[in-house]
């Protein structure tokens, strides 16, 4: 997530439906050893101090609002290896565990509220938030949607998780299938590289249907015959599942990697290697802006360079994120813009004209404070793919923040149908963005159109 600056979470009152953590520390799959436990006893009965990383000390995590002045202090503050959540004027907030939080107490800035999540009790992903998809039934919809159109679609995996899990890709293409090479120009969007933002795969999902559903429609269908398509709704199955194992959602944010320190996780968006370890980002396992060791460690963001690079057809590209209403474009990672004068007007114009349609806000992903190591900047820095993030709604916490309940799925997903035909419509020569005019016409995706 990468908030705006209308963006506040006020925690507790206002984080509705806010989600509780799970009392315990265990995570799927067997990732706590048994050795660890033993060796944790042994430590115990010799009276000696047991550290435990923030990543497994779920009831000893907090949501932290402090003031930040400027855009510097937001920047001091990012680097200390706190995720910036929340932007509000001179208050930001975010996560942080008892380590991240002795490390923004010597900032010197002043803390105004620290609010253990364990206190946030909102409503259970099953049965209240029943609508969005688990692993097993996003599965289950991907075959779905893909039997509606044989003659178009092709389901594969482009790599597999830490704890083996696919990370599937719907593929949309009238001649080439499954991993077959194309020359038509193609574009690709992505959902939930951090786990706890469960609407990304949803609006991934809901917009491919809607696409598959509305395929012979005209214009829909010129760019079916002319385009290879791509959504890969979960980046990250296995925090996903994580964070939504024990029936209350446990804030999570990164893969389930286990860490050198006994911590839990890697940020998959700071593992990208584009000033990989840089500003924005932290060198702390338990810290939810982990890094990781290096540069693509993790077989998740290594599966999506894989796919990226394999296929120079790729010319357009979203990854989505939540919250904060927001349409981001490169760099992220530094303040400076794009050098590229043609490129940058054509970014301008394309996430003007993204936010005109969803109602978000656009401006450049550093906007508010640097983050290094993300999706985007990569995909542009390195493959030149036009390569936007989209932080889907809701704008605040008050409204849901990560956990808006399945009233808004509807919505996003009707909101982000146009932009994503859009990115597919100009994946031929994204270049061409800069000549546009904002009132310059898109293929339309009536609201009425929207069955799911």
């Amino acid at each position: 997530m990468r908030p705006s600056s209308s963006t506040l979470l006020a925690v507790g009152l206002l984080l509705a439906p806010a989600l509780a953590l799970a009392q315990d520390s265990s995570w799927m799959d067997g990732a706590a050893s048994a050795p660890a436990a033993v060796s944790e006893t042994a430590a115990k009965a010799k009276g000696t101090k047991v550290h435990k990383p923030d990543a497994l000390l779920s009831e000893d995590r907090v949501w932290v609002e402090l003031e930040a002045p400027d855009k510097g202090a937001r920047s001091r503050i990012a680097n200390s290896g706190f995720a910036i959540e929340a932007v509000n004027g001179t208050k930001v907030s975010g996560i942080a565990g008892p380590a991240a939080l002795q490390r923004l107490e010597g900032l010197g800035l002043r803390i105004l509220k620290k609010t253990p999540l364990r206190t946030i009790s909102p409503e259970d992903f099953p049965p209240a938030d029943s609508a969005y998809h688990n692993f097993t039934r996003l599965d289950a919809e991907l075959k779905g949607i893909a039997s509606l159109a044989p003659e178009l679609t092709s389901l594969f995996s482009i790599g597999s998780s830490v704890q083996g899990r696919p990370i599937t890709a719907l593929r949309l293409n009238s001649s080439e299938r499954g991993t077959q090479a194309s020359r038509k120009p193609g574009a690709v969007f992505l959902g939930t590289h951090h786990a706890r933002e469960h609407i990304s795969t949803e609006v991934v999902l809901g917009v491919a249907r809607w696409i598959v559903e509305n395929r012979k429609r005209a214009d829909v269908a010129k760019l079916l015959q002319e385009r290879d398509v791509y959504f890969i709704p979960l980046v990250n199955p296995d925090g996903s599942e994580y964070d939504i194992a024990t029936g209350r959602y446990r804030w999570q944010r990164k893969n389930m990697a286990k860490n050198s320190d006994g911590s839990v996780g890697v940020d998959l968006n700071r593992n990208y290697d584009w000033l990989f370890g840089g500003v924005g980002t932290s060198d702390y396992p338990g810290d939810d802006t982990y890094h990781g060791p290096r540069a693509f460690s993790e077989p998740e963001s290594r599966a999506v360079k894989q796919f990226c690079e394999a296929r120079p057809n790729l010319k357009t590209l979203i990854s989505y994120h939540s919250y904060s209403a927001l349409v981001l474009y490169p760099w992220g990672g530094v303040e400076e813009p794009i050098s590229d004068p043609r490129a940058l007007k054509a970014y301008k114009n394309m996430a003007e004209k993204m936010a005109s349609w969803t109602g978000y806000t656009a401006e450049q992903s550093s906007d508010l404070y640097p983050a290094t190591g993300d999706m985007t900047d990569w995909s542009w820095g390195a493959l030149k793919i036009f390569s936007f993030t989209i932080e889907l709604g809701p704008a605040s916490g008050g409204a849901g923040g990560f956990y808006p309940g399945p009233s808004v799925i509807k919505p996003e997903i009707q909101r982000n149908v146009q932009p994503v035909l859009y990115l597919i419509d100009l994946a031929d020569d994204p270049y061409r963005a800069a000549d546009m005019t904002l009132s310059a016409a898109a293929p339309a995706a009536p609201a009425a159109a929207l069955a799911r």
